[in-house]
């Protein structure tokens, strides 16, 4: 079975132009967002897909200057109002030397290289260094409510820079250590898991709006009470604005919501959310396992709580709680989902990178109902 980590590198995550809504952080008793009280000189590493933008348009309301550094590929048209620096990580980062900044971002590199070339080159001329790691750094997905001080993932071949579902994990703690060592006691490491909202063109999420949106029978997997955990990318990227804002520095795993949410519940709330009139029928694991209908994959978010999964879905987020993260309530995330992906071009709109097809779905609903195992 396709494992999550192999679905995450065969899933692509750029971004596309949003409108962000945001909310829910320093709002201002007015109902805008509230500047800051110092604000700062931002550089971010990426800054035009997945949580980049969400990034930049709640830090620019709140009165920051905002540097980007990419190769100049990603939605070049997404705020003409910043400074944009064109670079390489992997060859290039010539346009970063002679430059000072309070604070970077650097959002989602795999390769401990790169990390290891920015953040040696800004190490004088930067206060503070974030870098966006995963969840995925765990290596024993078995433990319920796994903390930051959990075991992480190790790779025989440290120099390896390949990035496939067996060394992503161990790469991305290979880059949290680069950042550190340049930044002894500077460094924030945030762990997030799956990331979601309007803009994630993996539609790792997306899939589940879309296909209530549809109506009718909807194959669920699994039982409704198996955990799951997301995170908006808006609510991810306007805390990150926070943690600068007040130097917060360690490791955060940084997920939603709260407390895991059941599926059942998830499902429950894009149906109320976006009106739908679809059932739902859920299909127990060994089943799904039977007709090769492949979790992650081809059920977006889930992973059934068994064979060494028992605790994905259940991380303990509570010391990013304390630091500030909050969530916004699950309807908003679904409906801004549903209503971004409807802006997208007809033919993304009609092929989605993730989730089992509807000619897959019937077949798998006609053969469970055939055997009377409801």
């Amino acid at each position: 079975m396709t494992t999550r980590r192999d679905f995450i590198q065969t899933t692509a995550i750029a971004g596309g132009a949003l409108s962000l809504g945001l909310a829910g952080c320093a709002k201002s008793e007015g109902g805008g967002i509230r500047r800051a009280r110092n604000p700062l000189n931002i550089l971010i590493l990426g800054g035009t897909s997945l949580i980049g933008p969400a990034q930049v348009e709640y830090a620019l309301a709140r009165g920051h200057a905002i540097t980007i550094f990419n190769r100049g590929r990603t939605n070049t048209h997404l705020f003409p109002e910043v400074e944009k620096l064109v670079g390489d990580r992997d060859n290039d980062i010539e346009a970063l030397k002679g430059r000072e900044w309070d604070v970077v971002l650097d959002n989602h590199p795999s390769i401990p290289r790169w990390v290891r070339m920015t953040a040696e080159l800004l190490t004088d001329s930067v206060r503070q260094y974030v870098f966006v790691s995963s969840l995925s750094v765990y290596s024993d997905n078995s433990i319920i409510g796994m903390d930051e001080n959990g075991p992480v993932a190790t790779l025989d071949d440290p120099t390896i820079e390949q990035v496939t579902g067996a060394t992503y994990g161990g790469l991305k703690v290979l880059c949290e250590q680069e950042a550190e060592k340049a930044f002894p006691g500077r460094a924030t490491n945030i762990r997030p898991g799956l990331i979601v909202g309007p803009g994630d063109n993996s539609d790792r999420y997306t899939y589940w709006p879309v296909r209530i949106d549809r109506g009718g029978e909807v194959l669920a997997p699994g039982d409704p009470l198996d955990p799951v955990q997301v995170i908006d990318t808006r609510d991810l990227g306007q805390w990150m604005i926070h943690m600068v804002e007040d130097s917060i520095f360690g490791v955060f795993n940084a997920t939603g919501p709260e407390k895991p949410l059941p599926i059942g519940e998830m499902l429950g709330s894009i149906k109320s959310a976006i009106d739908s009139n679809a059932t739902f029928t859920w299909v127990n694991t060994d089943f799904l396992q039977e007709q090769g209908v492949r979790p992650w994959a081809d059920m977006p978010a889930w992973f059934p709580p068994q064979d060494g999964m028992e605790g994905f879905g259940r991380f303990d987020c509570s010391k990013a709680i304390a630091a500030g993260l909050t969530f916004r309530p699950h309807e908003i995330t679904a409906r801004d989902t549903l209503a971004w992906h409807k802006t997208r071009p007809e033919e993304r709109q009609a092929n989605l990178r993730a989730g089992i097809s509807a000619e897959r779905e019937a077949e798998v609903l006609e053969a469970w109902h055939s055997r009377g195992l409801e």
